[in-house]
């Protein structure tokens, strides 16, 4: 898919999640949150709810924990406008609890959608919702910080950024794990869009 062509399909998904009722979040959001970047992005993180701020803005990641992943990306020369950013889920929960399994049902095609459209290198995982999502009944303290290949993408399981903000002793190891982001994006580059597929079990779930 051409970029101009996955962009016109992320603006239409974009004004599908802004009209959405598909559950319950949909009529207590001040705004949905569908996801922003470049169309062409080889990078993309998947967070887990929209929050206050997020709720506020119609943004992505834009409160505390926003800032801290800014921070990371410049640790690895990156900027918020080099990367595409997402969610698991598109409307803020009520006083952000954790999100259902309804409302992330009710989300997933949306998600699914963005990525067909973006066709990314790299997705990174932020916090144990999205891990989830390519890692189940996985715990983000052990796997994090060990990327997996798929059919054509690297799902690469880190913190997320909240969890560094709430627990400090978590953020060195959120920063070490950023830094190897550039080793991998540069090896998905090498091998392509076309990687084959290749189902490796979690406990056997190697650095690249």
């Amino acid at each position: 898919m051409e970029s101009g062509d996955a962009k016109i399909s992320l603006d239409q998904l974009a004004e599908e999640v802004r009209r959405c009722q598909r559950c319950g979040l949909g009529k207590a959001r001040t705004r949905a949150v569908p996801g922003e970047g470049p169309a062409n992005a080889e990078i993309v993180f998947i967070g887990e709810a929209p929050g206050y701020h997020e709720d506020r803005q119609g943004r992505p990641f834009v409160g505390p924990a926003g800032l801290l992943l800014e921070e990371l990306l410049a640790l690895i020369r990156l900027r918020r406008n080099d990367v595409y950013i997402a969610n698991v889920i598109k409307c803020r929960p009520p006083m952000n609890r954790d999100p259902l399994p309804t409302e992330i049902a009710a989300c997933q095609d949306y998600l699914d959608r963005q990525l067909l459209a973006l066709r990314p290198l790299v997705i990174v995982t932020l916090g144990r919702f999205s891990m989830a999502r390519y890692f189940p009944n996985q715990s983000i303290s052990r796997i994090h910080g060990s990327p997996r290949r798929g059919e054509s993408v690297v799902y690469y399981p880190v913190y997320h950024p909240a969890a560094a903000l709430h627990q400090p002793s978590l953020k060195q190891a959120l920063e070490a794990d950023f830094r190897k982001l550039p080793v991998i994006l540069e090896e998905a580059r090498s091998a392509g869009k076309a990687l084959p597929e290749v189902e490796i079990p979690p406990e056997q779930l190697r650095l690249l």
